[in-house]
Protein backbone atom coordinates (compact mmCIF):
# COMPACT_ATOMS: atom_id res chain seq x y z
CA UNK A 1 0.00 0.00 0.00
CA UNK A 2 1.15 3.46 -0.84
CA UNK A 3 2.95 4.62 3.00
CA UNK A 4 1.10 7.18 4.48
CA UNK A 5 3.78 9.66 4.48
CA UNK A 6 4.01 9.25 0.22
CA UNK A 7 0.26 9.75 -0.09
CA UNK A 8 0.43 14.01 -0.48
CA UNK A 9 2.36 13.65 -3.77
CA UNK A 10 -0.45 11.51 -5.48
CA UNK A 11 -2.36 13.45 -7.75
CA UNK A 12 -6.24 12.44 -7.62
CA UNK A 13 -7.41 15.67 -9.19
CA UNK A 14 -8.62 14.93 -12.84
CA UNK A 15 -5.32 15.64 -14.57
CA UNK A 16 -4.33 15.51 -18.05
CA UNK A 17 -0.17 14.81 -19.32
CA UNK A 18 1.68 14.07 -21.95
CA UNK A 19 4.12 11.57 -22.12
CA UNK A 20 7.67 12.25 -22.85
CA UNK A 21 10.46 10.07 -24.85
CA UNK A 22 8.12 7.63 -26.91
CA UNK A 23 7.88 6.63 -30.17
CA UNK A 24 5.38 5.14 -32.79
CA UNK A 25 4.90 2.57 -35.07
CA UNK A 26 2.08 1.70 -37.84
CA UNK A 27 1.58 -1.52 -38.76
CA UNK A 28 -1.12 -2.48 -41.02
CA UNK A 29 -2.15 -4.99 -43.68
CA UNK A 30 -3.94 -8.17 -43.97
CA UNK A 31 -1.55 -10.47 -42.42
CA UNK A 32 -0.86 -7.64 -39.39
CA UNK A 33 -2.30 -10.31 -36.77
CA UNK A 34 -0.57 -13.12 -37.92
CA UNK A 35 2.55 -11.32 -38.07
CA UNK A 36 2.53 -9.28 -34.84
CA UNK A 37 1.30 -12.80 -32.92
CA UNK A 38 4.70 -14.45 -34.13
CA UNK A 39 6.83 -11.48 -32.39
CA UNK A 40 4.67 -10.39 -29.21
CA UNK A 41 4.62 -11.93 -26.00
CA UNK A 42 0.93 -11.94 -26.23
CA UNK A 43 -2.01 -12.49 -28.38
CA UNK A 44 -3.13 -9.86 -30.36
CA UNK A 45 -6.81 -9.67 -29.56
CA UNK A 46 -7.49 -5.36 -29.81
CA UNK A 47 -5.46 -3.24 -27.60
CA UNK A 48 -2.96 -4.02 -24.66
CA UNK A 49 0.37 -3.91 -23.23
CA UNK A 50 3.06 -5.69 -24.56
CA UNK A 51 6.67 -6.82 -24.96
CA UNK A 52 9.21 -7.75 -27.73
CA UNK A 53 11.67 -10.18 -26.22
CA UNK A 54 15.22 -11.09 -27.35
CA UNK A 55 15.53 -15.15 -28.45
CA UNK A 56 16.96 -15.90 -24.79
CA UNK A 57 13.67 -14.01 -22.79
CA UNK A 58 15.20 -10.40 -22.24
CA UNK A 59 13.33 -7.62 -23.08
CA UNK A 60 13.75 -5.90 -25.77
CA UNK A 61 10.74 -2.89 -25.79
CA UNK A 62 7.79 -2.46 -23.91
CA UNK A 63 5.52 -1.63 -25.79
CA UNK A 64 1.57 -0.45 -26.28
CA UNK A 65 -0.85 -1.55 -29.22
CA UNK A 66 -3.66 0.67 -30.33
CA UNK A 67 -6.50 0.46 -32.98
CA UNK A 68 -5.30 2.85 -35.38
CA UNK A 69 -7.04 6.08 -35.12
CA UNK A 70 -6.21 6.61 -38.84
CA UNK A 71 -6.48 3.30 -40.49
CA UNK A 72 -5.45 3.49 -44.15
CA UNK A 73 -7.55 0.91 -45.38
CA UNK A 74 -10.41 -1.58 -44.38
CA UNK A 75 -7.77 -4.28 -43.42
CA UNK A 76 -6.33 -4.97 -39.70
CA UNK A 77 -4.13 -1.70 -38.74
CA UNK A 78 -2.39 -1.25 -35.54
CA UNK A 79 -0.12 1.67 -33.75
CA UNK A 80 2.82 0.22 -32.02
CA UNK A 81 4.39 2.77 -28.99
CA UNK A 82 7.51 2.28 -27.58
CA UNK A 83 10.55 4.20 -26.29
CA UNK A 84 13.21 4.48 -28.85
CA UNK A 85 16.63 2.98 -27.86
CA UNK A 86 19.54 4.81 -26.44
CA UNK A 87 22.20 6.18 -27.84
CA UNK A 88 24.56 3.60 -25.65
CA UNK A 89 22.88 0.12 -27.01
CA UNK A 90 24.74 -0.18 -30.27
CA UNK A 91 23.17 -4.19 -30.06
CA UNK A 92 19.86 -3.04 -29.84
CA UNK A 93 18.07 -3.22 -33.29
CA UNK A 94 15.66 -0.13 -33.45
CA UNK A 95 12.28 -1.49 -33.62
CA UNK A 96 11.60 -0.20 -37.12
CA UNK A 97 14.35 -2.66 -38.53
CA UNK A 98 13.47 -5.08 -36.44
CA UNK A 99 9.86 -5.84 -37.05
CA UNK A 100 10.76 -5.08 -41.01
CA UNK A 101 13.30 -7.73 -40.83
CA UNK A 102 10.51 -9.82 -39.47
CA UNK A 103 7.67 -9.47 -42.16
CA UNK A 104 9.36 -11.62 -44.75
CA UNK A 105 6.13 -12.53 -47.13
CA UNK A 106 3.80 -11.38 -44.86
CA UNK A 107 1.50 -8.44 -46.19
CA UNK A 108 2.43 -6.02 -43.88
CA UNK A 109 3.29 -2.47 -44.50
CA UNK A 110 5.46 -1.37 -41.17
CA UNK A 111 6.16 2.63 -40.84
CA UNK A 112 7.39 5.25 -38.36
CA UNK A 113 4.23 7.64 -37.36
CA UNK A 114 5.99 9.47 -34.15
CA UNK A 115 5.48 12.73 -36.23
CA UNK A 116 1.87 12.29 -36.22
CA UNK A 117 0.60 11.67 -32.57
CA UNK A 118 2.15 13.22 -29.10
CA UNK A 119 0.63 10.93 -26.14
CA UNK A 120 -0.76 11.75 -23.28
CA UNK A 121 -1.71 10.11 -19.94
CA UNK A 122 -5.38 10.57 -18.46
CA UNK A 123 -6.34 10.02 -14.56
CA UNK A 124 -8.54 10.96 -12.15
CA UNK A 125 -12.24 11.55 -13.68
CA UNK A 126 -14.91 9.03 -13.53
CA UNK A 127 -14.23 8.24 -17.54
CA UNK A 128 -10.63 7.65 -16.36
CA UNK A 129 -11.69 4.88 -13.60
CA UNK A 130 -15.40 3.85 -14.20
CA UNK A 131 -14.35 0.79 -16.11
CA UNK A 132 -11.89 -0.84 -13.29
CA UNK A 133 -13.12 -4.22 -12.02
CA UNK A 134 -11.61 -6.22 -9.74
CA UNK A 135 -8.82 -8.26 -9.93
CA UNK A 136 -8.26 -11.92 -9.88
CA UNK A 137 -4.87 -13.16 -9.84
CA UNK A 138 -3.48 -16.91 -11.37
CA UNK A 139 -0.47 -17.97 -9.28
CA UNK A 140 2.31 -19.87 -10.92
CA UNK A 141 4.87 -21.66 -8.10
CA UNK A 142 7.89 -20.35 -9.72
CA UNK A 143 6.09 -17.34 -8.00
CA UNK A 144 4.84 -15.65 -11.10
CA UNK A 145 1.26 -14.11 -11.29
CA UNK A 146 -1.13 -13.01 -14.23
CA UNK A 147 -3.90 -11.03 -14.13
CA UNK A 148 -7.30 -12.96 -15.26
CA UNK A 149 -9.64 -10.78 -17.30
CA UNK A 150 -13.47 -12.20 -17.27
CA UNK A 151 -14.59 -10.48 -20.14
CA UNK A 152 -18.02 -10.86 -19.25
CA UNK A 153 -17.27 -8.45 -16.80
CA UNK A 154 -15.43 -6.24 -18.85
CA UNK A 155 -16.82 -2.87 -19.98
CA UNK A 156 -17.07 -3.19 -24.05
CA UNK A 157 -16.00 -7.02 -23.26
CA UNK A 158 -11.77 -6.49 -23.52
CA UNK A 159 -10.08 -5.00 -20.61
CA UNK A 160 -7.68 -2.47 -22.68
CA UNK A 161 -11.07 -0.86 -24.15
CA UNK A 162 -11.66 -1.30 -27.77
CA UNK A 163 -11.61 2.63 -28.96
CA UNK A 164 -8.94 3.56 -31.37
CA UNK A 165 -6.12 5.64 -30.23
CA UNK A 166 -6.65 5.14 -26.61
CA UNK A 167 -5.82 2.51 -24.23
CA UNK A 168 -6.99 2.01 -20.95
CA UNK A 169 -3.90 1.31 -18.79
CA UNK A 170 -4.74 -1.65 -17.14
CA UNK A 171 -0.72 -2.28 -16.21
CA UNK A 172 -1.99 -1.54 -12.64
CA UNK A 173 -5.03 0.20 -10.85
CA UNK A 174 -5.96 3.84 -10.99
CA UNK A 175 -3.46 4.75 -14.13
CA UNK A 176 -6.19 6.15 -15.87
CA UNK A 177 -5.86 5.96 -19.73
CA UNK A 178 -3.63 6.67 -22.71
CA UNK A 179 -4.07 9.05 -25.37
CA UNK A 180 -2.98 9.16 -29.29
CA UNK A 181 -3.50 12.86 -29.62
CA UNK A 182 -2.97 14.82 -33.56
CA UNK A 183 0.85 16.50 -32.96
CA UNK A 184 0.33 19.75 -31.27
CA UNK A 185 -2.74 19.25 -29.98
CA UNK A 186 -4.40 18.88 -26.35
CA UNK A 187 -6.64 16.09 -25.94
CA UNK A 188 -10.22 17.22 -25.48
CA UNK A 189 -10.14 16.09 -21.84
CA UNK A 190 -8.05 19.18 -21.13
CA UNK A 191 -11.54 21.61 -21.25
CA UNK A 192 -11.87 19.11 -17.86
CA UNK A 193 -8.86 18.28 -16.59
CA UNK A 194 -6.03 19.63 -15.45
CA UNK A 195 -3.19 19.98 -17.65
CA UNK A 196 0.06 18.96 -15.93
CA UNK A 197 3.85 17.78 -17.01
CA UNK A 198 5.15 15.11 -18.16
CA UNK A 199 7.58 14.76 -14.92
CA UNK A 200 4.14 14.55 -13.34
CA UNK A 201 3.16 11.68 -15.68
CA UNK A 202 5.86 10.15 -14.49
CA UNK A 203 5.38 10.86 -10.58
CA UNK A 204 1.80 8.90 -11.12
CA UNK A 205 3.33 5.88 -12.57
CA UNK A 206 6.21 5.47 -10.34
CA UNK A 207 3.56 5.91 -7.04
CA UNK A 208 1.61 3.00 -8.74
CA UNK A 209 4.69 1.08 -9.23
CA UNK A 210 5.09 0.78 -12.46
CA UNK A 211 8.15 0.39 -14.84
CA UNK A 212 7.75 1.81 -18.31
CA UNK A 213 11.08 2.42 -20.78
CA UNK A 214 14.50 1.59 -21.24
CA UNK A 215 15.76 3.35 -17.60
CA UNK A 216 13.48 1.14 -15.93
CA UNK A 217 13.54 -1.88 -18.14
CA UNK A 218 17.10 -1.83 -19.60
CA UNK A 219 17.10 -3.43 -23.10
CA UNK A 220 18.82 -7.00 -23.30
CA UNK A 221 19.15 -7.42 -19.57
CA UNK A 222 15.91 -7.30 -17.92
CA UNK A 223 13.62 -10.39 -17.74
CA UNK A 224 10.08 -10.19 -17.82
CA UNK A 225 9.01 -11.34 -14.68
CA UNK A 226 11.73 -9.49 -12.56
CA UNK A 227 10.17 -6.41 -14.75
CA UNK A 228 6.27 -7.20 -13.54
CA UNK A 229 5.11 -7.77 -17.14
CA UNK A 230 3.33 -11.01 -15.54
CA UNK A 231 1.51 -8.71 -13.07
CA UNK A 232 1.08 -6.04 -15.85
CA UNK A 233 -0.42 -8.22 -18.35
CA UNK A 234 2.24 -7.96 -20.40
CA UNK A 235 3.16 -11.77 -21.24
CA UNK A 236 0.97 -14.79 -22.50
CA UNK A 237 2.10 -17.80 -20.96
CA UNK A 238 -0.30 -20.34 -22.69
CA UNK A 239 0.18 -18.23 -26.07
CA UNK A 240 1.75 -20.49 -29.17
CA UNK A 241 5.41 -20.00 -30.74
CA UNK A 242 7.07 -16.53 -30.24
CA UNK A 243 10.34 -15.02 -30.07
CA UNK A 244 11.90 -15.55 -26.41
CA UNK A 245 9.16 -17.67 -25.67
CA UNK A 246 11.01 -20.94 -24.55
CA UNK A 247 12.96 -19.49 -21.60
CA UNK A 248 9.63 -16.99 -20.57
CA UNK A 249 7.47 -20.14 -20.28
CA UNK A 250 10.96 -22.15 -18.51
CA UNK A 251 10.83 -19.58 -15.86
CA UNK A 252 6.83 -19.74 -15.53
CA UNK A 253 6.66 -23.31 -14.43
CA UNK A 254 9.93 -24.11 -13.03
CA UNK A 255 12.05 -21.23 -11.97
CA UNK A 256 11.99 -19.11 -8.83
CA UNK A 257 11.05 -15.27 -8.97
CA UNK A 258 13.59 -13.55 -7.06
CA UNK A 259 13.58 -9.57 -7.87
CA UNK A 260 11.13 -7.66 -8.90
CA UNK A 261 10.57 -3.77 -9.40
CA UNK A 262 9.34 -1.78 -6.48
CA UNK A 263 8.50 1.81 -5.83
CA UNK A 264 11.17 3.39 -3.02
CA UNK A 265 11.51 6.40 -1.85
CA UNK A 266 15.21 7.97 -0.87
CA UNK A 267 15.65 9.28 2.31
CA UNK A 268 18.38 10.05 5.06
CA UNK A 269 18.10 9.13 8.41
CA UNK A 270 15.23 8.02 9.07
CA UNK A 271 12.38 6.01 6.84
CA UNK A 272 9.78 8.07 9.09
CA UNK A 273 11.41 11.48 7.56
CA UNK A 274 9.27 10.35 4.56
CA UNK A 275 11.61 10.81 1.02
CA UNK A 276 13.73 13.25 0.40
CA UNK A 277 13.45 15.99 -2.34
CA UNK A 278 16.52 16.23 -4.58
CA UNK A 279 17.65 18.78 -6.90
CA UNK A 280 17.43 16.22 -9.74
CA UNK A 281 16.72 12.93 -10.10
CA UNK A 282 19.23 10.21 -9.19
CA UNK A 283 21.55 8.52 -11.63
CA UNK A 284 19.53 5.19 -13.00
CA UNK A 285 21.70 1.96 -12.54
CA UNK A 286 23.47 2.55 -9.31
CA UNK A 287 23.90 -0.25 -7.21
CA UNK A 288 21.70 -0.53 -4.08
CA UNK A 289 23.13 -2.08 -1.26
CA UNK A 290 21.88 -4.03 1.57
CA UNK A 291 23.25 -3.13 5.27
CA UNK A 292 22.62 -5.02 8.56
CA UNK A 293 20.62 -3.19 11.38
CA UNK A 294 21.74 -3.20 14.75
CA UNK A 295 20.14 -4.11 17.79
CA UNK A 296 20.54 -1.95 20.84
CA UNK A 297 23.49 -4.11 21.94
CA UNK A 298 25.33 -3.48 18.60
CA UNK A 299 24.90 -6.87 17.51
CA UNK A 300 24.29 -7.18 13.55
CA UNK A 301 20.27 -8.86 12.75
CA UNK A 302 20.68 -12.11 10.85
CA UNK A 303 23.54 -13.26 8.13
CA UNK A 304 25.51 -10.75 6.13
CA UNK A 305 22.99 -10.73 3.13
CA UNK A 306 23.35 -11.50 -0.55
CA UNK A 307 23.22 -9.40 -3.39
CA UNK A 308 22.47 -5.64 -4.57
CA UNK A 309 19.64 -4.24 -6.43
CA UNK A 310 19.63 -1.72 -9.01
CA UNK A 311 18.08 1.79 -8.98
CA UNK A 312 16.12 2.95 -11.76
CA UNK A 313 13.82 6.03 -12.30
CA UNK A 314 13.75 8.50 -9.74
CA UNK A 315 12.19 11.79 -9.54
CA UNK A 316 13.23 15.27 -7.46
CA UNK A 317 10.55 14.23 -5.05
CA UNK A 318 12.28 11.61 -3.64
CA UNK A 319 10.67 8.76 -4.90
CA UNK A 320 11.74 6.13 -7.97
CA UNK A 321 11.42 2.44 -8.90
CA UNK A 322 14.22 0.28 -8.03
CA UNK A 323 14.98 -3.84 -9.20
CA UNK A 324 15.40 -5.39 -5.81
CA UNK A 325 15.70 -9.10 -4.47
CA UNK A 326 12.14 -10.24 -3.07
CA UNK A 327 14.27 -11.58 0.29
CA UNK A 328 15.70 -7.84 0.80
CA UNK A 329 12.50 -6.60 1.03
CA UNK A 330 11.05 -8.39 3.39
CA UNK A 331 14.17 -8.02 5.27
CA UNK A 332 13.75 -4.45 5.35
CA UNK A 333 10.35 -4.20 6.05
CA UNK A 334 10.82 -6.45 9.05
CA UNK A 335 13.21 -4.05 10.24
CA UNK A 336 16.64 -6.61 9.53
CA UNK A 337 18.05 -4.71 6.86
CA UNK A 338 18.12 -0.85 5.21
CA UNK A 339 19.26 -0.30 1.87
CA UNK A 340 21.49 2.67 0.96
CA UNK A 341 23.31 4.02 -2.25
CA UNK A 342 25.96 6.22 -2.82
CA UNK A 343 25.22 9.21 -5.70
CA UNK A 344 28.62 9.05 -8.17
CA UNK A 345 27.74 13.06 -8.24
CA UNK A 346 28.30 14.22 -5.32
CA UNK A 347 29.52 10.95 -3.35
CA UNK A 348 26.45 11.72 -0.90
CA UNK A 349 24.88 8.38 0.73
CA UNK A 350 21.25 7.57 0.99
CA UNK A 351 19.18 5.23 2.62
CA UNK A 352 16.25 3.86 0.33
CA UNK A 353 12.68 2.55 1.23
CA UNK A 354 10.84 -0.22 -0.98
CA UNK A 355 6.91 -0.37 -0.84
CA UNK A 356 4.47 -2.87 -2.18
CA UNK A 357 2.00 -1.62 -4.38
CA UNK A 358 -1.54 -1.76 -2.80
CA UNK A 359 -3.15 -3.02 -6.13
CA UNK A 360 -0.56 -5.93 -6.01
CA UNK A 361 -1.85 -9.76 -5.61
CA UNK A 362 -1.09 -10.52 -2.00
CA UNK A 363 1.55 -13.34 -1.32
CA UNK A 364 -0.32 -15.22 0.72
CA UNK A 365 -2.62 -15.88 -2.45
CA UNK A 366 0.29 -17.96 -3.76
CA UNK A 367 0.46 -21.55 -3.72
CA UNK A 368 2.71 -23.44 -1.19
CA UNK A 369 5.82 -24.39 -2.73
Amino acid sequence: MLPAIVQPLLRNAPTVAPIANRALLSVSGSDANTFLNGVLSTQVKGPHFSSFLHAQGRVLYDVFIYNDPAPPSSKPSYIVEYTPPPADTPDLPPLLSYLKRHVLRSKVKVRDVSEQYDIWASWGSEIDQSWETPRVWNWARSGAVEPVWRLENEVDGWPWGTEPGVIRDRRGVSLGRRLLVPKGDKPKEASTHDIAKSEDSLLHRILHGIPEGNVDIPPLQAFPMDSNFDIMGGVDFRKGCYVGQELTVRTYHTGVIRKRIHPVFVYKGDSSSGPLGLPSPLVSGVDIKPTLETSVQGERKGPRPRGTGKLLSTTTQGVGLALLRLEHVLAVRAGLLKLEITDPGSNQVYNVFPWVPGWWPEPDEAPPN
